[in-house]
C-alpha cells in the first residue's frame, strides 16, 4: 500500500512521482484507480496557501537511478499509466488553475522561441534610430546588394540599370571580345561603343567570362556565390546550358534570387523569341493603336523592352525584401506579352464594355461607324472619360510638331467655351452636358482647332493652363533634349566617356529625397575584370594570374593582374 500520493498538475502535466508515491509491491488497476480518487479529493481541499507546493512539484523531477519502483509499476500497462500522468483534472483547484495558465503562457513563449515582453522589446530595437546625416548623404537605397548581370540589349539591361541608379553593385558579364551585341549595334562613330549601349549600361562594371571554359565555369560559380540577385534575359532554356540551372545555384548560394525577362510566360508560347515590336503585337497595343481605316501601328516608347525592365526591376526589389523574413531566394518572372497587356488594361477594360453597348467616347460613335466585337483603333482619342484629340498649331504646315493634345474635361468646359469663343454652347442643350457633346466631338474639335491654329504650341498651352484646361505639347526629340527644365531635374543628363566623348542620356525617372541618384558612364568591354578577381572574389594575384593565362577570361595574357 502507498504510504503518500502526489499528483501535481499544471499546464501540460506533472510528469514527476517520487518514489513514496508508489510502493515496491505491485499494485492492482482498481488499486491504482482507488488511489487516484483520492488523490483527486485531496487536492480539491488542498487550499489556494499550497500553490507554492504545487509549484514545487512541477519543477521537482526524481532521480533516474531512483525510477525502478515506478518502472516496475507500470510494467504490462504503459499506455494506462502514461494517460494516468498526462490527463489534465476535469476540475481543478483556484491554485491550481493559476499554476495551468502560468506554465501555459510559458510553454507558448518559449515555442515561439521569445517571451512576449522580450519580443516586444527585440521589434523596437530593430527599428533603426533615423541618421543624423544630410538628406542624401546616407548612401543610396540598394547600397550593398550585389546584381550579377546577364542581361543583353534593352530589356534586362533596363532593369539592372534602374537598380545601379539606386546603388546596386552590378556586375556585367559579357563574352570575351564581343561583349553585349548592342556595343556595335547602330553605331554614329567608328570603333566606340554604341548609344544603343551606353545609354542602357550606366553605372555598371564589366567582366569577361567564357562560360564553356571549366575555369570560367568555376569564376561564374564564385560570382553566385556573392552576389544576391542573377538577372538575365536569354532566350528559354540558355542559362541552362551553361550549367547554371535553378538548383545549382541554390545550391551555391540558397539567398540567390533569379530574375528573369522571357518573351511570353508559360504556355503554348513560351518557347518563342520576342523583340520589342512582337511584344506589343502580342501584348494588345498594336491592334489597338493607329486609325480605324489604317493597319494596326506600334508605339515608339519601347513599352515592351523597357517597360518590362522597369517590372522586373520591382519585382526583384520585392523579392530582397521578403528575403529579410524567410532568409532563401527565389524566381522572378516578368514576361513581355504580360507587360505590354498590363499597359494596355484601359483596352482590356472596353472590349468588356463593348457586350453592354458602343463606346461612346470613341469618336466614331459621333460619326455613325459601327463598332464590331473587338476594342477599335481610336486614333488620338483619350481613352478615358475625358474626350481629347491632337489638333494643329501655328505652323503646322512646315513643322511636323507643331500640335498641341486638347481635352474637353467637364468641369471646365464653361471655361472652354470662352477661350474659343463660343460662348453660347455654355447654355446649348446640344453642348452643354458630357452626354449631349459625344455624338458632337468632331465638330466639337474641329471649332477648337480653328484657335489652336492661330497660336503656337507654347502660346496657346501658356493661356489654356490659366484656365486649368488639360492640354501638352508634341515635343520633338530636339526639343526634350535641349529643354533646361530636365537637365535641372536629372532627367536628361550629359555623360562623359573615355572613347566616345560627351552624351546625352535619360536619368533615373525615380527621384528620392535621402537616395540621390547619379548617373556614371557605361564601363568598357571588361573593364573591370581584374578589379572583380580581387576585390569581390578575393583571388590572390597567382591565382588571378592562373585564370588569365587559361584563356578563361579572354585571349591569355590580354589583361594583367596588378
Amino acid at each position: 500500500m502507498a504510504k503518500q500520493v502526489k499528483i501535481a498538475r499544471a499546464g501540460a502535466g506533472a510528469k514527476n512521482i517520487s518514489r513514496k508515491t508508489v510502493s515496491s509491491k505491485n499494485i492492482s488497476s482498481k488499486t491504482a484507480a482507488t488511489g487516484k480518487v483520492a488523490a483527486r479529493k485531496a487536492a480539491s481541499k488542498r487550499p489556494a496557501a499550497k500553490k507554492a507546493i504545487v509549484k514545487k512539484a512541477v519543477v521537482k523531477k526524481a532521480p533516474a537511478a531512483k525510477n525502478s519502483a515506478m518502472k516496475k509499476a507500470t510494467v504490462g500497462k504503459p499506455a494506462v499509466a502514461a494517460r494516468n500522468v498526462r490527463k489534465p483534472l476535469a476540475k481543478k483547484p483556484v491554485g491550481q488553475r493559476a499554476a495551468s495558465k502560468v506554465t501555459a503562457k510559458a510553454k507558448v513563449a518559449a515555442k515561439a522561441k521569445i517571451a512576449p515582453k522580450a519580443k516586444a522589446k527585440s521589434v523596437a530595437s530593430a527599428i533603426r534610430k533615423p541618421s543624423n546625416k544630410p538628406w542624401g548623404g546616407a548612401g543610396k537605397a540598394l547600397d550593398g546588394v550585389r546584381i550579377l548581370d546577364f542581361t543583353h540589349v534593352q530589356s534586362g539591361p533596363t532593369c539592372t540599370q534602374l537598380l545601379a541608379w539606386f546603388g546596386a553593385d552590378v556586375i556585367k558579364v559579357e563574352r570575351p571580345g564581343v561583349g553585349d551585341i548592342t556595343r556595335g549595334q547602330l553605331r554614329d562613330v567608328p570603333n566606340v561603343d554604341s548609344l544603343y549601349f551606353t545609354m542602357l549600361n550606366h553605372n555598371k562594371r564589366s567582366i569577361t567570362i567564357d562560360s564553356k571554359h571549366p575555369q570560367g565555369k568555376a569564376v561564374l560559380d564564385e560570382l553566385v556565390k556573392s552576389c544576391d540577385v542573377l538577372v538575365e534575359n536569354f532566350a528559354p532554356g540558355a542559362l541552362d546550358r551553361m550549367g547554371l540551372t535553378w538548383e545549382h545555384i541554390h545550391k551555391l548560394n540558397p539567398r540567390m534570387i533569379v530574375a528573369s525577362v522571357k518573351g511570353f510566360g508559360p504556355g503554348p508560347y513560351e518557347d518563342c523569341k520576342v523583340y520589342e515590336n512582337v511584344a506589343q503585337c502580342a501584348g494588345g497595343a498594336a491592334s489597338t493603336t493607329g486609325f480605324l481605316d489604317g493597319p494596326p501601328l506600334v508605339t515608339g516608347a519601347q513599352i515592351g523592352d523597357s517597360g518590362t525592365g522597369l517590372n522586373l526591376a520591382l519585382g526583384i526589389v520585392c523579392a530582397l525584401y521578403q528575403r529579410n523574413r524567410t532568409g532563401r531566394g527565389q524566381k522572378v518572372l516578368a514576361a513581355m506579352q504580360d507587360g505590354v497587356l498590363n499597359l494596355c488594361r484601359v483596352k482590356l477594360r472596353d472590349q468588356q464594355r463593348l457586350a453592354h453597348g458602343p463606346l461612346k467616347e470613341y469618336s466614331q460613335y459621333g460619326q455613325d461607324i459601327g463598332f464590331g466585337e473587338a476594342t477599335p483603333r481610336a486614333g488620338n482619342d483619350s481613352g478615358g472619360g475625358q474626350p481629347g484629340w491632337i489638333l494643329k498649331c501655328k505652323g503646322w504646315e512646315s513643322d511636323p510638331n507643331a500640335y498641341i493634345y486638347f481635352i474637353t474635361q467637364a468641369p471646365v468646359w464653361e471655361k472652354i467655351c470662352d477661350v474659343i469663343g463660343k460662348p453660347e454652347w455654355k447654355t446649348d442643350p446640344d453642348y452643354a452636358k458630357p452626354a449631349a457633346r459625344l455624338p458632337r466631338l468632331k465638330h466639337i474639335f474641329d471649332t477648337i482647332e480653328q484657335w489652336t491654329m492661330t497660336k503656337t504650341k507654347f502660346e496657346a498651352m501658356d493661356l489654356l493652363n490659366t484656365y486649368d484646361i488639360p492640354c501638352g505639347p508634341i515635343l520633338s526629340m530636339k526639343e526634350i533634349a535641349e529643354e533646361e527644365s530636365l537637365r535641372k531635374t536629372g532627367t536628361v543628363v550629359e555623360v562623359d566617356h573615355p572613347t566616345r566623348g560627351k552624351y546625352l542620356t535619360v536619368g533615373n525617372p525615380v527621384k528620392m529625397s535621402d537616395s540621390i541618384s547619379e548617373v556614371k558612364r557605361s564601363p568598357l568591354l571588361g573593364e573591370h575584370t581584374d578589379e572583380i578577381l580581387r576585390s569581390v572574389l578575393k583571388f590572390d594575384r597567382r591565382r588571378i594570374a592562373e585564370v588569365l593565362q587559361s584563356g578563361a577570361l579572354g585571349e591569355p595574357l590580354a589583361l594583367a593582374a596588378e
